[in-house]
């Protein structure tokens, strides 16, 4: 998998500004990558999948992102999103996910309604934001499940929620993506309207899934996690490439006509931005990793989601922090839209901005600090 990233990465960068004004990627490309197994990274070796370990997943994602961030974080979803085939069903799973070129996406939030009826469900609701959505095959919706109307009560406070594959065809995806960052994505709105699903496509991610094994036992939303983090680091070493190569090329400042190479301001900010990524990047492995040799163990602790939560957000954090630094360094902020150094930055932002890793998630849970009661902790520091 991580030999077919290295080979797509240089075509996904030569077509990036085609990406980028097109708003989403070419249907060769998004050929090549199904081709290639890049959607099937986690789904279960039975059904044709890799289920690579979760340090190869953000390797790879890492790769495609530093070639183009819409390409990562395209891969991203549709790989993650196919990793629900280990709470499918056999025959749902197949029948799914059973062709090589098979693409998913969707938007797992519970924001639709499921009326349950006979043994079948009929879905209708609004999903903003669905990565990809005009290359899939299948597209994923959570909904809160209902009947006669009411929400069905897992326990007292609680509605059961599920997540319910639809085909693509039975969806309208409104093209509403309009942010800055991450052009490409084709991202759009997700609207159904009373389409019956049958019980069998559908689950939920708080039960076990129907296939073991660490990948499976791994934090259920962390292994999606750590794909933003990969692709924002991606593109803040796309930066530092791209700052490198200008330096290189004697290429002078704005603001005098020293060569950027000989600055020593930015010298010091190339030398800063390389120790802060490589620290969030091996936090962010370390905690993967931890996690990932616990779910073999089946012991996965309250402390090792707490440190997957911190680390997803820190390395998010630290990329966009990054990325500002070179772009300040340089002198060229507000500088031409087709810059690079630029569109890293629209870009890293927008990964930035997904609720899975603004700051308030790295408030700690209950009993991640010993001793200090809730009331009186402070939220996890950033750095």
């Amino acid at each position: 998998m991580l030999a077919a990233a290295r080979r797509i990465a240089p075509k996904a960068a030569a077509l990036s500004n085609e990406i980028e004004a097109g708003r989403r990627l070419p249907t060769e490309l998004t050929r090549e990558l199904a081709e290639a197994g890049l959607y099937r990274m986690v789904m279960p070796a039975a059904l044709g999948g890799f289920e690579l370990h979760p340090l190869t997943v953000i390797d790879v994602l890492e790769t495609l992102a530093r070639a183009d961030a819409a390409t990562g974080w395209c891969v991203m979803t549709g790989a993650l999103t196919a990793m629900t085939a280990a709470w499918l069903p056999d025959e749902a799973a197949k029948h799914i996910f059973g062709r090589p070129e098979v693409m998913t996406s969707g938007v797992t939030a519970p924001m639709g309604r499921a009326e349950f009826v006979g043994g079948s469900y009929y879905l209708t609701g609004w999903w903003p934001s669905a990565s990809g959505g005009a290359h899939c095959q299948w597209l994923a919706a959570g909904a809160v499940v209902t009947e006669n109307g009411r929400p069905k009560m897992m326990r007292k406070g609680v509605a059961e929620m599920r997540l319910f594959f639809v085909p693509r065809e039975e969806v309208i995806l409104h093209e509403t993506w309009r942010a800055s960052g991450l052009c490409g994505t084709g991202v759009g709105n997700m609207e159904i309207t009373n389409v019956r699903v049958p019980a069998e496509r559908s689950l939920s991610l708080t039960t076990r899934p129907r296939v073991r094994g660490p990948l499976y036992d791994f934090p259920c939303l962390g292994l999606p996690s750590v794909g933003g983090p990969a692709v924002a680091l991606g593109v803040a070493r796309r930066a530092l490439d791209e700052l490198l190569v200008a330096a290189h090329q004697e290429r002078r400042l704005l603001l005098g006509q020293r060569a950027l190479a000989r600055w020593s301001a930015l010298q010091e900010a190339v030398v800063a931005c390389e120790s802060v990524l490589r620290g969030a990047r091996a936090y962010l492995l370390e905690a993967a990793h931890a996690a990932h040799e616990a779910a073999t163990r089946r012991e996965v602790s309250l402390h090792h989601r707490a440190a997957l939560r911190l680390s997803c957000t820190h390395a998010t954090q630290s990329a966009v922090r990054i990325v500002r630094e070179l772009v300040d360094a340089t002198g060229e902020v507000g500088g031409a839209r087709e810059d690079l150094l630029q569109r890293c930055l629209r870009d890293v932002q927008a990964v930035s901005e997904h609720a899975a890793f603004v700051r308030p998630t790295v408030e700690p849970p209950e009993d991640v600090l010993p001793g200090v009661p809730a009331a009186e902790r402070t939220p996890f520091a950033m750095s």
